[in-house]
């Protein structure tokens, strides 16, 4: 076994001096403790344990279910994918109770969560918890060194086959299927076994951590006989600390007679200690191997179902194997070896779709959809309540081998199997929810705001060309879009508007909060969704691709992720690009064997440090280019280049409108910024000026930001477009700020804008605190907007503090501007009525505050 503790050279100097502020807790230097792991105090007798299911991503299928064994002292958790933190924060499951992290594989459907929920670990500042998994976990250690601190991954422990730098195996004594024995103390004694998927016909790499598994096998200590008074009197022992020392398995001297004591003599017989296995087997390639493990053949019992003397009796099989490998014949034999033991069938399902892992956010979005459909539209799990599902449970091959396995049921959120005190062995369903129907929300939203009930017609009759307000018309095109508003202060539409039609252009906020998610925000991510020309996104949060499928169910999200041209990550602070391995690797399996280019993904440096380490472990199909390549400054001298092939065409120069004729644009620290030269960005550079081209994008413009150095936002312009009259319609302007203060940069990118996204991550009265971690206040934000003259301006990137509503002084509030919500759609054809939905959303905005 290898534990992995101190610092990687791996990275350079200036990139580790970096890390300091990459966590997800902006400003958060505070010097690293030696964290040490809370002493273990269990008492073997009395202790209460139990496993059970924390179902992330089981609405959504975009992560593996996390797994909690539970005792009283101590806390064990299988798996930890993306919204695996976001989870126990709305169930209220204490983090600082963790002692142990097992990966039943290093990928990012298992691991995903790892990053964040170690940097909140690490905040919390004197908690110390070990990361287990096979040896490609150092894979992953060395790929998040790029923006964790040491501090909070120094206890990853390795166990399984080593390989060299060439991704060799290392010739050793020891089988691939050894048992290897993790964890043994005066509880619980956990051991692994290492799968790999047969290489027959595959020519899959064995050493690929992606395509290696791990079964767990965790052992509770027998549990003593019960305690006999009579006999412990009848050798001499008063009532007293000896008879307990007895109970724990201690010989001692009677009181009252020159003898020792021995447990057995006062004791009944010994009951053997319950037994979990956790078996990943995710393909059928990996089920050869786990036919023919032999480190598992004493856990078996015979043809009978009965277990022979020598053998352990296993209590509850957990399966996070998916239903196309458990639902074989060879995989059903092999379940029936364990005789009587208890399934639970945790693979991704789609049972528990109609019961949202994430009740409040939903309960919140299902409210935001009484009161405004277009703009919040409704969950996807409650409108595939009449879609035929698949399979939630184990499908017998036949009968008779259905007869020889022991009862399966399919596994629910909080679903339990109780281990101790042995009284209460077996399965308890009482904490598993119930399903809250979307008309029971809408209930009770009514009886707690009665007025609300006007409000939704009104807002519904904004795209019906009903309405009248203040006495003054609404005017609509045949199409419903409306083209002027005589009740907003700019009345006069912008010509990008001009004939604009729905399948335009659409702003899908995936996240809106900062820092780490919250029970009603999800960190940063926004989809840019072109439609037939494909998507971008702007930044990629953890948890971006749940939210893809919460908002356009899963296979909406799936084609969503293939149809992707480009994502840009504005810095490199885990709140912002965790969610990224998941989202291209998901893209490259489901483009694979379709001809494709690879994803071209534009962020800060340190992230392409990132991303090749990262994709030693899958492979992510991606084309990196460095946001300094996309500067202004540096367009310019690409366009300019000699090679007369790489010259952009006139509306791709970067003197457009948006700077002034020779104004040369200065960093946020007032340095001169020079035009970045690198003949390996040119090949990039000629990709994205053709993903641009085919996605009906003019420019794609970082633009330096007062933050983490380097920090950015961005500029997106449409190309223009033909009427159906002939007429030529300018392209629309979006820019996002990413995370900045209020600087010159980005008031001047902004000039123009059709929507400006800027973060107001602190109330007004927290300037200081505004300025010290580099963010906005709501009101610096809209000041941004007031100079810039955007058309609309759109809030977002709050504070965890608000995990609602933001705190908002509607003084100086513009009628140009909303604040965001967590997939709130903002359709293009819609930007006019948009401050109106948030004057009439203030019934429900004041009651939620």
């Amino acid at each position: 076994m290898e534990e992995r503790t101190g610092t990687s050279n791996r990275a350079s100097e200036s990139i580790g001096s970096n890390r300091k502020r990459s966590g997800s807790r902006d400003g958060s230097d505070r010097p690293n403790k030696n964290l040490q792991l809370k002493a273990s105090k269990h008492d073997p007798v009395n202790t209460t344990s139990y496993v059970q299911i924390l179902g992330n991503g089981m609405d959504t299928q975009d992560t593996s279910p996390s797994v909690l064994l539970f005792f009283d002292n101590q806390r064990f958790i299988f798996n930890a994918g993306e919204g695996f933190q976001r989870f126990c924060i709305e169930h209220k499951i204490k983090l600082s109770k963790l002692d142990h992290i097992f990966l039943s594989r290093v990928c990012s459907e298992t691991a995903g969560g790892l990053p964040g929920l170690l940097l909140t670990l690490n905040g919390i500042g004197d908690v110390g918890v070990n990361v287990w998994g096979p040896t490609d976990l150092n894979y992953l250690a060395a790929a998040m060194e790029y923006f964790i601190p040491n501090a909070a991954m120094d206890r990853f422990c390795c166990f399984g086959q080593m390989h060299d730098s060439n991704g060799d195996a290392i010739p050793t004594s020891q089988k691939s299927d050894d048992l290897h024995v993790l964890i043994d103390d005066d509880v619980v004694k956990i051991s692994a076994i290492v799968l790999q998927p047969s290489r027959v016909e595959t020519g899959l790499n064995e050493t690929k951590p992606a395509n290696l598994s791990v079964i767990y096998i965790c052992e509770l200590l027998e549990i003593k006989g019960k305690f006999d008074p009579e006999k412990a009197a009848s050798l001499g022992l008063n009532p007293g600390p000896k008879r307990r020392k007895l109970q724990l398995g201690e010989p001692v001297k009677s009181d009252r007679q020159d003898i020792m004591v021995l447990p057995s003599d006062v004791l009944g017989p010994s009951i053997p200690g319950p037994v979990v296995l956790l078996i990943d087997c995710p393909t059928p390639l990996h089920l050869q191997q786990l036919l023919s493990v032999q480190s598992l053949t004493c856990y078996y019992a015979d043809t009978a179902g009965n277990v022979p003397e020598s053998s352990k009796n296993v209590n509850c099989v957990i399966h996070l194997s998916p239903a196309y490998v458990t639902n074989t014949a060879d995989y059903q034999i092999w379940m029936s070896k364990f005789g009587a033991a208890q399934h639970i069938m945790a693979g991704h399902e789609m049972k528990n779709i109609e019961v949202p892992i994430l009740k409040a956010s939903a309960r919140m979005g299902a409210r935001l959809n009484y009161l405004c459909p277009q703009f919040f539209p409704a969950p996807v799990f409650w409108s595939l309540r009449h879609q035929k599902c698949m399979p939630s449970g184990l499908k017998a091959s036949n009968e008779d081998l259905a007869s020889r396995i022991g009862e399966t049921i399919p596994a629910e959120n909080f679903l339990k199997f109780h281990l101790c005190p042995y009284t209460n062995l077996g399965l308890d369903k009482s904490s598993i929810p119930n399903l809250t129907s979307p008309s029971e929300i809408i209930d009770e939203l009514l009886s707690e705001i009665p007025e609300i009930v006007d409000e939704s017609p009104q807002l519904n009759q904004l795209w019906s060309g009903n309405e009248e307000t203040s006495g003054e018309e609404t005017y609509v095109q045949d199409n419903g879009v409306i083209t002027e508003e005589p009740w907003l202060h700019d009345g006069e539409l912008p010509g990008c508007l001009e004939d604009v039609t729905r399948d335009d252009m659409e702003i899908v906020f995936l996240g809106t909060g900062s820092s780490q998610p919250s029970k009603y925000r999800n960190v940063s991510s926004i989809f840019i969704n072109l439609f037939p020309k494909g998507s971008l996104l702007l930044d990629c949060g953890e948890g971006t691709l749940g939210q893809l499928k919460r908002r356009f169910g899963i296979e909406g999200a799936d084609e969503a992720v293939r149809c992707l041209r480009c994502i840009w990550i504005s810095h490199i602070h885990a709140d912002h690009h965790t969610g990224l391995a998941r989202i291209l690797a998901l893209r490259s399996n489901l483009l694979k064997g379709i001809p494709h280019d690879p994803l071209i993904v534009i962020g800060p440096v340190q992230l392409k440090g990132y991303l090749y380490a990262y994709q030693r472990l899958e492979d992510l199909d991606m084309q990196f280019l460095d946001c300094e390549h996309t500067e202004e400054a540096s367009l310019e001298a690409f366009n300019s280049n000699e090679d007369g092939n790489t010259i952009l065409p006139e509306c791709q120069r970067g003197d457009s409108t948006m700077f002034a004729r020779g104004s040369r644009m200065q960093s946020c620290l007032k340095k001169q910024r020079s035009p970045v030269k690198n003949a390996a960005a040119v090949p990039v550079l000629k990709s994205l000026k053709k993903v641009l081209l085919e996605a009906g994008l003019e420019t794609l413009i970082s633009v330096p930001v007062e933050h983490c150095e380097p920090a950015f936002g961005v500029v997106l312009k449409a190309a223009n477009r033909i009427n159906r009259v002939g007429k030529t319609i300018p392209g629309w302007k979006i820019v996002y700020s990413g995370d900045t203060r209020p600087c010159h940069e980005l008031i001047q990118a902004s000039c123009g804008a059709t929507v400006l996204i800027h973060e107001a991550t602190f109330e007004d009265s927290l300037l200081n605190e505004a300025e010290a971690k580099k963010h906005s206040t709501t009101k610096e934000a809209v000041k941004v907007g007031d100079l810039s003259g955007v058309y609309r301006l759109i809030l977002t990137h709050f504070s965890q503090r608000y995990p609602k509503i933001p705190k908002l002084d509607e003084t100086h509030m513009l009628h140009k501007t909303c604040i965001a919500f967590d997939n709130m759609s903002v359709n293009l054809a819609d930007l006019p009525v948009l401050p109106r939905v948030l004057q009439d959303l203030k019934l429900l905005i004041n009651q939620e505050m």
